[in-house]
């Protein structure tokens, strides 16, 4: 399976917020932002001042989106999050996803997900980072949801 990402709305946002959207450039030689996803962000440009930032480096991965088989829209997605799993289906890629449901949903179709979290996990291993607490710090102070035991654990998996 070649590395290309589809990128949901959230990590795009939470990555613009912490001003880190490079993780993604280095850590994917394919990037796919789905419409339905800039759509979204678009949406919300009015309460959240970074969405301009996200919305002007998605521009040159922008990608139309795509039909949706009946076992996504099953699921009861957002638009954004149904179009990342079925970019992901046409084309094995991987779907960049926060929202546990989405996830799930992913999985169910043999799509390899990966979520902000893994995102600074994966740019530690790959010595983009030197340490991966602060920016998960950065990340939940941005709004991403994660349970502190949780982060404790992983990031003890991984030395901190």
């Amino acid at each position: 399976m070649s590395e290309a990402w589809v990128v949901n709305a959230s990590p795009l946002i939470l990555f613009a917020r912490i001003g880190r959207l490079d993780l993604i450039e280095r850590l994917a030689p394919t990037i796919l932002i789905p419409n339905a996803v800039v759509r979204e962000v678009r949406a919300g440009q009015q309460k959240d001042q970074t969405a301009a930032t996200a919305l002007k480096w998605a521009e040159p991965y922008a990608a139309e989106d795509v039909a949706l088989l009946a076992t996504i829209e099953h699921w009861d997605l957002g638009p954004g999050e149904s179009q990342v799993i079925a970019h992901s289906i046409v084309r094995p890629r991987w779907a960049v996803l926060d929202d546990r449901a989405a996830r799930r949903c992913a999985m169910a179709h043999d799509v390899p997900v990966i979520g902000s979290f893994g995102v600074v996990l994966r740019s530690k291993k790959n010595r983009q980072i030197d340490r991966a607490r602060p920016l998960v710090r950065e990340l939940i102070a941005a709004g991403m949801f994660l349970d502190d035991e949780f982060v404790d654990r992983v990031l003890a998996s991984v030395g901190e």
